[in-house]
């Protein structure tokens, strides 16, 4: 334990390795890779896909999962914004559709606003 006692954690923003990484050793790592990816791909990529989605069916699913986004906006009420004229007008060109299909007035189909109101609450 001795050894450890004249340990001291380094002072805030200095660093342990002051000449750190080289500038843009990183991002020349990533452009080779990809370079290197993309070719390979263009070679070999829609048969190397087909294999791994016949033989390896888990990893091919595991790739998809990883590109699509993390979360999806999802609306839930696909009404939203539409106004109450224009819900009213929808129904009535769906029931105007549904007696024709079934070629007989089962639905009434009145033109007052009242009846109107009455059948959106």
């Amino acid at each position: 334990m001795s050894k450890l006692n004249n340990l001291r954690p380094f002072k805030p923003g200095q660093s342990g390795n002051p000449a750190g990484r080289k500038t843009g050793s990183r991002v020349k790592l990533s452009e080779a890779f990809l370079a290197a990816l993309c070719e390979d791909f263009a070679e070999h990529g829609r048969e190397t896909i087909e294999r791994v989605r016949i033989d390896k069916p888990d990893a091919y699913l595991k790739v998809i999962a990883s590109i699509l986004p993390r979360q999806i906006d999802v609306k839930a009420d696909p009404f939203e914004g539409v106004s109450d004229e224009d819900l009213v007008a929808m129904i009535r060109v769906t029931e105007a559709a549904i007696r024709e299909v079934q070629g007989q007035d089962w639905l009434s189909a009145p033109d007052d606003d009242e009846a109107d109101e009455e059948r959106l609450q």
